[in-house]
């Protein structure tokens, strides 16, 4: 599959304001922290067209509340991560209501996956749950903000998309993989700049 990939978007920012409301709506309960990542929040960054949202929680004890509040507001969740990721619930918002493409509301693993939620043009948003304290919270923040203060590091990173956008991918997470070596590197370099001027 070819991956979109658009030109940085004003629109994005927008998206998730909207976004950000309803999940503080949503899990005001348990008094979250939201936050704008990946590629669509780096103003001059192209980027696939779907909006990350990372969601901090006060501590790991509150990850298994999160599930019922948002697969109730039609957010689609992925259990089938949490082996390989205990620190982290991983939910999709689509931009159609996914009991109208008669799509679960969960996918666990082993569950066969429909080839529509594969398709970035049915998927409006990613929604990575973690405790604000997890060193991968500070890891994802200190990359955004990394990456919007170096523009060189910014302009590799638009040359690697542009390249990596060219080919054929089995999926998103085979795209991711392919970007991984630069991603480590600048993401070892953001934290130590990060932890520095924090």
């Amino acid at each position: 599959m070819k991956l979109p990939f658009e030109p940085y978007n004003h629109e994005w920012k927008l998206t998730y304001s909207n976004l950000e409301k309803e999940l503080l709506q949503i899990l005001g309960s348990l008094k979250p922290v939201v936050a704008h990542i990946g590629s669509t929040s780096i103003e001059g960054l192209s980027a696939k067209p779907v909006i990350d949202i990372l969601v901090g929680l006060r501590d790991e004890s509150q990850l298994d509340q999160v599930p019922a509040l948002l697969m109730a507001k039609n957010y689609i969740y992925y259990p089938k991560y949490n082996e390989e990721m205990p620190y982290r619930r991983f939910f999709i918002k689509l931009k159609i209501p996914p009991q109208r493409l008669s799509l679960p509301l969960q996918f666990g693993k082993g569950d066969e996956m429909p080839d529509i939620m594969h398709d970035h043009h049915y998927r409006l948003a990613h929604i990575h749950i973690i405790p604000v304290t997890s060193s991968h919270w500070t890891r994802h923040i200190a990359f955004r903000d990394y990456v919007r203060s170096h523009p060189a590091v910014r302009a590799e990173y638009q040359q690697l998309k542009t390249d990596l956008v060219k080919q054929e991918w089995k999926d998103g997470n085979d795209y991711n993989d392919a970007k991984d070596a630069f991603m480590k590197r600048t993401e070892k370099a953001a934290v130590e700049w990060y932890t520095q001027s924090h």
